[in-house]
């Protein structure tokens, strides 16, 4: 995903504002907040900035709601697979750089192994195992079986949330902005061309055609 707005005359790309979203700029802002867990304040110009062993959260993971303690360090990524057995988003490069994580945080594509779960207090998730309703599968997940648009399938659920996330704000994509969508994630298996196939038709599938 290539975004319009520009930054030094270069465009951001996909990959940088995912890799800033979760654990750059935004994520060193937060973090020193919270990770002194021996004192119970840093005092600062601006006061006194509470310091946490743990912290309570609330999620909303595929529409449910969860209410559960993390720790500082714990990412996005942690708690969704080991605190709520959603082994969905994988754990691949776990460097922010294969988009195998890649889940919907408030409908934009993040990798979850670069957020910090404490910065998604309140946020709305949503992971492939929220896509399939009443036991039918969403037109992506069909498209991607139709088009084997898959091999040895690690990879696979981090495409269809990218997927997803690209046909909500496009529903008719053309082959460079399903490209361009897919900047931050890899396939090790080189099945791309089956990929950007299944994209085109899953667009035609929600779009009824």
């Amino acid at each position: 995903m290539e975004d319009k707005n520009q930054k030094k005359g270069k465009p951001i790309k996909r990959r940088d504002f995912l890799k800033g979203f979760g654990g750059g700029a935004m994520g060193a802002a937060v973090a020193p907040k919270f990770l002194v867990q021996e004192k119970k304040t840093i005092s600062t110009k601006e006061g006194n900035i509470p310091v946490y062993s743990k912290k309570k959260i609330s999620l909303i993971v595929n529409g449910k709601k969860h209410t559960l303690s993390v720790k500082p360090r714990d990412t996005l990524l942690d708690v969704l697979r080991e605190k709520l057995n959603l082994t969905g988003p994988k754990r691949i490069c776990n460097h922010g750089e294969c988009g195998g994580c890649t889940v919907l945080l408030d409908a934009q594509p993040v990798y979850s192994c670069m957020f910090l779960a404490v910065r998604a207090d309140g946020q709305k998730i949503t992971t492939v195992e929220g896509l399939a309703k009443g036991g039918n599968l969403h037109s992506i997940q069909k498209a991607f079986i139709e088009k084997d648009g898959y091999q040895c399938g690690f990879c696979t659920s981090g495409f269809i949330m990218s997927s997803l996330a690209l046909l909500q704000r496009n529903k008719k994509p053309n082959l460079e902005e399903i490209k361009q969508a897919f900047s931050g994630n890899l396939c090790r298996c080189g099945n791309y061309f089956k990929i950007y196939d299944a994209v085109s038709e899953a667009a035609k599938k929600m779009r009824g055609a």
